[in-house]
């Protein structure tokens, strides 16, 4: 089958940013780019004025399959991503029970090809069950076909396992993707700890928390030679500490969310349980600090940070509610109007931290650009469209965000996953 897809707003390195082309795709793969494509045997789909992008890839994403359905599973996150845009997402290994084996490897990877529209990619636990004790069968995962080791949301607590994991996953060059935060320090807290915290009367959560176990895996990491990545980075001390082991080169990447650097502490007053997240939302200043690093390169990866849940079990005290964020089908939008459209970076440099760079940290060599030869994993969005975020209409199974009513720019208008049309 050849579809040509024709009068889009082309963003390839092969035409060198932005170009109005044509793209002709043949069974699963892109077979040619050009200004001008004419084929009366394809089957056309005519984008005048849309942006044609690689299809987004996202690191840092909870299917909660296996073990917890009931609030997200592969069908639904399936159609969630592609809605935000998202032809490849990875799956948190924090499930139940944990993605500590290959068995579990094995499952998600063939539930995904049966009930998946997009592609599934594992991670595995670096640590037995996610409990930070024991480091998990880390080979035989990989060779059933994990892309990263993960703890999910959970820190290795103890600084020699940690630096053994660093050690131990150089046999198999895999990124080992960290959620940095010093439990000790978080305690009890449910919110970042400042000015909000203290006028609701809420513990708190330091920024000291992150930029401590940022820190340590640095160093851990650097002395290892391993390679390190850093989850949802949230504070401005650590986009600091990374650009400095960058500037060193430590072999270091890392990603943010959208929610990091367009939501602010303050959209938790008056106890909105729906901004009560993990890394919590922070202020001012390290939102300015976030899209800095993102814009000068610090920050490789914008990730949505899905990390679906009950909507009921958000609809709690704000103690006792639980974490989570609905965040695949905005993610784009939201990056698009805070940081294209106010001049922080370039529709190339967005694409960049959306497909290019996680394709590349994750080692998906024909995925994350517009090019000859590679999937056709595309995105299709319409950037001069504006609307405002309703929850009520997500895909996902969590229908609830800390921006439902914002207005925004950038629909998705079509995605497109190994040359067949989802959305």
């Amino acid at each position: 089958m050849r579809l040509l897809i024709k009068n889009g707003i082309v963003v390839s390195e092969e035409l060198g940013g932005e170009k109005k082309a044509d793209i002709l795709i043949e069974n699963d793969k892109i077979i040619k780019i050009a200004e001008q494509i004419d084929d009366e045997n394809d089957q056309v789909l005519d984008v005048e004025g849309l942006y044609v992008l690689p299809g987004f890839i996202d690191m840092h994403c909870a299917v909660c399959d296996p073990g917890h359905e009931s609030v997200e599973d592969i069908e639904t996150v399936s159609m969630s991503a592609a809605a935000g845009g998202f032809t490849t997402i990875t799956a948190q290994p924090d499930t139940q029970p944990a993605v500590d084996n290959k068995t579990v490897v094995e499952y998600i990877i063939t539930k995904s090809k049966e009930y998946a529209d997009v592609n599934i990619l594992p991670y595995g636990s670096m640590t037995l069950g996610c409990k930070g004790e024991r480091i998990s069968e880390i080979g035989e995962m990989v060779h059933a076909g994990i892309v990263g080791i993960a703890d999910g949301d959970l820190t290795v607590g103890n600084a020699e396992i940690m630096r053994n994991i660093f050690v131990y996953s150089k046999m198999f060059d895999m990124p080992v993707i960290t959620h940095c935060e010093d439990m000790a320090l978080s305690g009890k807290g449910v919110i970042n700890e400042g000015r909000v915290s203290t006028q609701l009367g809420l513990l708190g959560i330091p920024r000291e928390a992150e930029d401590i176990i940022v820190a340590r895996n640095i160093v851990l990491a650097e002395n290892a030679g391993a390679r390190l990545h850093i989850a949802h980075v949230s504070t401005k001390g650590a986009v600091r500490l990374i650009r400095a082991a960058k500037k060193r080169g430590v072999n270091l990447t890392c990603d943010t969310c959208p929610h990091y650097f367009t939501v602010t502490e303050d959209v938790a007053m008056n106890y909105n349980t729906y901004a009560k997240v993990i890394p919590p939302l922070r202020t001012d200043s390290d939102i300015k600090a976030i899209a800095e690093g993102v814009a000068d390169g610090t920050i490789d990866v914008i990730s949505s940070g899905h990390a679906p849940t009950r909507k009921e079990f958000k609809q709690r005290e704000f103690d006792t509610a639980a974490y989570g964020i609905s965040a695949l089908e905005t993610a784009f939008a939201l990056s698009y109007t805070e940081l294209v459209k106010n001049g922080v970076i370039t529709m190339s440099e967005l694409v960049n931290r959306l497909s290019e760079k996680p394709a590349k940290v994750l080692g998906l060599n024909t995925k994350g650009k517009l090019a000859v030869g590679y999937d056709a994993d595309i995105t299709i969005a319409d950037c001069g469209e504006e609307y405002v975020i309703d929850a009520e209409k997500f895909y996902s199974k969590a229908k609830f965000t800390p921006v439902h009513g914002r207005k925004v720019c950038g629909r998705i208008k079509h995605t497109m996953v190994g040359g067949k049309i989802i959305i």
